[in-house]
């Protein structure tokens, strides 16, 4: 079942053009991985999806419904559908790792507390912080607060999941044990999209491979094919000079 449609989406910052005519299809439980360059569009791309900058051009569907970024209902919509996990951590440093979790769903869904907090306790046993639950963010690891984030992100029940270099912050020591929890995820079957330059991960964890530059999609296709067998020159040139590295 498709979960996600991009048509021809456009987005700009100012009159810099920023993604262009971007078109990719998503099926349910399927992890597609965004690479290219530094400043091809990947996580702008990420950060329209979720409204945090609106198109200029093309339309975004998601579970069959076409979403209007302009509309503050479809808005909502599209947030209860998509989550985004981000580089930085971003949690509130006066709050628990429970609480980090726990705040969205009881304040902004208003659901009851009691369902929550034991939906959250679940989610941070699941992301390996069972024995976290009280600990304040600077009490915490890089990688364990990255996984707070994580499960702040699943408390919201979400169709699909993204996630904007999620490693990139950690210390290389840390970065397993968050693509531990990504490799968990996608065995349970989660949508995510995952922008990342940790390539062997890439190539291990996803069904499909996003090629960017420039703005624009180059190359779509499995692993193996974007990895070992480029059809076009730019993915040829990106994929040679990291594989160097």
């Amino acid at each position: 079942m498709t979960q996600l449609v991009i048509d021809r989406l456009s987005a700009a910052y100012g009159a810099t053009p920023v993604l262009q005519d971007v078109d990719l299809t998503v099926e349910r439980g399927e992890i597609v991985s965004v690479i290219g360059p530094s400043g091809s569009g990947k996580s702008t791309l990420l950060r329209v999806l979720v409204g945090l900058l609106l198109p200029v051009a093309g339309t975004v569907t998601v579970a069959g419904h076409k979403v209007d970024y302009r509309s503050r209902r479809d808005l909502r919509a599209v947030r209860d559908r998509i989550a985004i996990v981000f580089q930085q951590y971003n949690l509130f440093q006066n709050m628990t790792a429970l609480r980090n979790v726990t705040i969205a769903p009881t304040v902004v869904k208003r659901r009851a507390p009691a369902e929550v907090t034991a939906e959250a306790e679940t989610l941070l046993a699941k992301v390996g912080l069972a024995d976290k639950t009280k600990s304040y963010p600077d009490q915490l690891s890089g990688g364990q607060q990255q996984r707070v984030a994580i499960a702040r992100a699943l408390a919201l029940k979400p169709e699909v999941l993204l996630l904007d270099e999620v490693t990139s912050a950690l210390d290389p020591e840390l970065v397993g044990e968050v693509l531990d929890t990504i490799r968990l995820l996608a065995r349970e079957g989660m949508t995510m999209l995952i922008v990342s330059h940790e390539m062997g991960f890439v190539r291990e964890v996803a069904d499909r491979v996003l090629f960017m530059a420039d703005g624009r999609v180059v190359e779509v296709g499995r692993p193996k094919q974007i990895f070992d067998e480029p059809q076009a020159a730019r993915t040829r040139d990106f994929v040679s000079r990291i594989l160097r590295h």
